[in-house]
């Protein structure tokens, strides 16, 4: 109400709160191109929200992380909104039917797979983005390096659209590798600053970070996840989990599936990577992060 009366906005302008996925269509598409037949739309959801539900997060503490040009980390929270202290978002995860709506913390980073693009592009030390896994494995670790990939400011949790990227811990005796390392690195520390976030805001201690998108077929990427959180992080074998999401919300309007309990049964494991890092390491290290965060803050 507060918004609507600074923006002069009427509350009447505002769109019906829907459910997500409900036995009453939400409308039929055209009978001409490209379907060219009258099919219900039953589902309806947000990217984010529809990867999660791919993803059958459906218990509170249940979350995944989508790995793209950016990473967009959403934790179930249940059915009672959960007010964000730390710079995440609160909103609606989905709901189905009648039954009550259920919320999430979202958290959103910038860059992440497009530092990688960086590496391609503007540094042309490799010439493919797999080829970012090759070269990471040619060092042991970062040797002490970090790179911050804030080009355009830090997103969750930081909010700081001061922050520039930097690259600090330089030795005489870094190379290339080092450097790749580091991206992958950076891709997983900014993970860890929002579960961080997430565990605060909750209370809820994170199990297992389902991931998805393009991003998670680097292995060496995701074996990084799991030692910078220290849970397991598993990969589905359908990989399309927003587009599963959508058709899993339409499905169960239809009546297709029965329940969430059922779409549980679908979901399958690819690949499990579980924490190699002791608990030193990884304390370390993600001192080190911050350390190397906060030399990027104040540059406009």
């Amino acid at each position: 109400d507060e918004l609507l009366g600074f923006f002069h906005i009427p509350r009447e302008m505002l769109p019906t709160i829907n459910p997500s996925s409900h036995r009453e269509a939400f409308g039929v598409t055209r009978t001409s191109r490209p379907l060219r037949a009258a099919i219900p739309i039953s589902g309806v959801l947000g990217d984010q929200q529809a990867a999660t539900v791919g993803q059958v997060c459906y218990a509170p503490g249940e979350a995944k992380n989508t790995y793209g040009t950016g990473n967009f980390l959403v934790l179930n929270t249940g059915t009672e909104p959960v007010r964000s202290q730390h710079g995440l978002l609160t909103t609606v995860a989905y709901q189905f039917g009648d039954s009550p709506a259920v919320y999430a913390l979202e958290g959103s980073i910038a860059v992440t797979g497009s530092a990688v693009q960086w590496l391609r592009d503007q540094m042309k030390i490799i010439s493919s983005a797999p080829e970012s896994e090759t070269l990471a494995r040619t060092v042991e670790d970062n040797g002490g390096m970090y790179f911050v990939p804030a080009f355009s400011g830090l997103f969750a949790p930081y909010w700081r659209s001061d922050a520039r990227g930097v690259i600090v811990g330089l030795a005489r005796y870094n190379d290339n590798g080092h450097l790749a390392r580091a991206t992958l690195e950076a891709i997983c520390y900014q993970s860890r600053d929002v579960v961080e976030a997430m565990e605060q805001d909750s209370g809820v201690h994170l199990d297992v970070l389902k991931v998805d998108g393009g991003v998670t077929a680097n292995d060496l990427c995701m074996q990084i996840q799991a030692d910078v959180l220290g849970v397991p992080v598993s990969r589905p074998v359908v990989a399309e989990t927003t587009a599963l999401g959508a058709a899993y919300a339409a499905g169960l309007a239809t009546g297709f599936w029965q329940d969430t309990d059922e779409l549980r049964t679908h979901w399958q494991e690819s690949k499990r990577w579980e924490p190699q890092w002791s608990e030193d390491q990884r304390a370390e290290g993600y001192a080190g992060w911050k350390q190397a965060v906060e030399r990027t803050l104040n540059w406009v």
